[in-house]
């Protein structure tokens, strides 16, 4: 039997560059977790799980907000792929997400890998959470690393941007001089052609004492520095003319495949 997968922390940064109808780009050092779902069941070690620390993960800040007594956010995915008509990925589930820091959250997006059995890559949803409280998910049915996948953009994310064009995700996993690196490139296309192009990578380290105590006295803030850089990079486009766009009302399915 194969020994459980341990959770991982990425240290690395997030990108974005608008390129019309003004420049603007924008780079932050970040970092987040990668944690293999089906193996942290059996996890015991510092990162607190469902319990208050200095960085945390809940099961509550994913999905449909269900407790670890009702399964969870793994038992949440389960039935969203079920429903979805994929039954085969029951294999390890890798969730790259932004950790509680001293007891806050805010997570713009996040990425889940879901595995087959024989640890191929069988599915990616895209997790993603607005400023209004509002969550919507973007599947990715066979996906493929390296591989640009598509999906028609329906969810309200900035008031910069119509709710109209496609996405295009690109995931990449790196393994090369002794680093595991991993990228996400997700760029924004409408009728004229690419219009946003955001990033955000990484190394990645196993979670321990050592990593968890880097990440908070290096990003001590980093959940109020979200919210903060969010803010401030509106204003800058809003001093740049940008056209703003009231925000419609949520699409009613909840899943766009």
């Amino acid at each position: 039997m194969n020994a459980p997968a341990v959770p991982l922390i990425g240290f690395g940064q997030v990108r974005h560059t608008r390129l019309r109808p003004r420049h603007h780009d924008f780079a932050y050092p970040t970092f987040f977790l990668m944690l293999p779902l089906r193996s942290l069941r059996e996890y015991s070690g510092p990162l607190a799980v469902n319990r208050r620390g200095a960085l945390s993960f809940y099961d509550t800040d994913h999905g449909d907000g269900r407790g670890p007594g009702q399964g969870g956010a793994l038992a949440w995915l389960d039935e969203l792929l079920h429903a979805e008509g994929i039954d085969d990925a029951t294999g390890e589930v890798w969730l790259h997400c932004y950790p509680r820091v001293l007891g806050y959250t805010f997570k713009p997006v996040s990425f889940w890998y879901c595995h087959d059995d024989e640890g191929g890559l069988r599915a990616i949803v895209v997790e993603v959470n607005n400023t209004f409280g509002e969550r919507h998910c973007y599947l990715l049915d066979a996906p493929r690393y390296g591989m640009a996948l598509h999906a028609r953009k329906v969810f309200h994310v900035s008031p910069f941007c119509e709710v109209s064009g496609d996405y295009r995700f690109r995931f990449m996993r790196i393994q090369h001089g002794g680093e595991d690196r991993t990228v996400v490139r997700i760029d924004h296309d409408d009728d004229a052609g690419t219009l946003l192009q955001t990033s955000v990578s990484g190394t990645l380290l196993p979670v321990s004492a050592a990593t968890l105590h880097r990440a908070v006295w290096r990003y001590p803030a980093m959940t109020f520095l979200l919210i903060a850089r969010i803010h401030w990079q509106a204003l800058r486009l809003s001093l740049k003319r940008v056209r703003f766009h009231p925000k419609p009302d949520a699409p009613t399915d909840t899943v766009t495949r």
